[in-house]
């Protein structure tokens, strides 16, 4: 989830629903050049992505879209598409049942619960897919909005991996391993 730091004291809670009507839906190839307008300035930023910051855009689009299991969009009431998700298998063939995903909210459209919501519908789409957990593996430390985000969505930190993430401008920081799992009873 792209962002950084801390809400102001009077934005609602990641949990409450934005303030206006949103739309989640399946990602179409039309979608592109607004999905690439939000994923460029927050790959270009190096704050919470490990992708290199000068990443292209078919390098991004192979990387989110044609990579990924499940993309979906965020369409707000005017139509404009105001955050994604994509969703894939976090590893390979025995690991393929726990799910990975990435979320980005347009910068100004944050702290409505926009994330929330589209945490909240990746975790519904995965068990719809048949994935049995979900695992961020590099959950930057500084990114305490994703943290509190997934936090209250359920994930927990399971590890601290120190000094895993090399931060464009603050250097080698601590990223976080979070999971929740999407299945009742026995991790069997």
């Amino acid at each position: 989830m792209g962002g950084r730091g801390s809400p102001s004291p009077r934005s609602p809670s990641p949990l409450t629903a934005p303030t206006t009507p949103l739309q989640i839906r399946a990602y179409e190839a039309a979608d592109w050049p607004a999905v690439w307008a939000l994923l460029e300035p927050v790959f270009r930023a190096g704050e919470t992505f490990p992708h290199d910051p000068a990443i292209s855009e078919p390098e991004a689009w192979a990387l989110w879209v044609e990579q990924s299991q499940a993309v979906m969009v965020a369409i707000a009431a005017t139509g404009a598409v105001v955050g994604t998700y994509y969703i894939r298998p976090n590893s390979l063939t025995l690991g393929a049942h726990v799910a990975n995903a990435g979320y980005v909210v347009a910068e100004h459209c944050r702290r409505q619960g926009i994330g929330s919501r589209l945490c909240q519908h990746s975790l519904q789409e995965a068990r719809r897919l048949g994935f049995r957990a979900m695992q961020f593996n590099l959950v930057v430390s500084t990114n305490t909005a994703g943290i509190r985000c997934w936090r209250q969505n359920g994930f927990q930190i399971i590890g601290t991996l120190p000094g895993a993430f090399r931060h464009k401008q603050l250097g080698y920081m601590d990223a976080y391993v979070m999971v929740q799992r999407l299945v009742e009873g026995p991790a069997t």
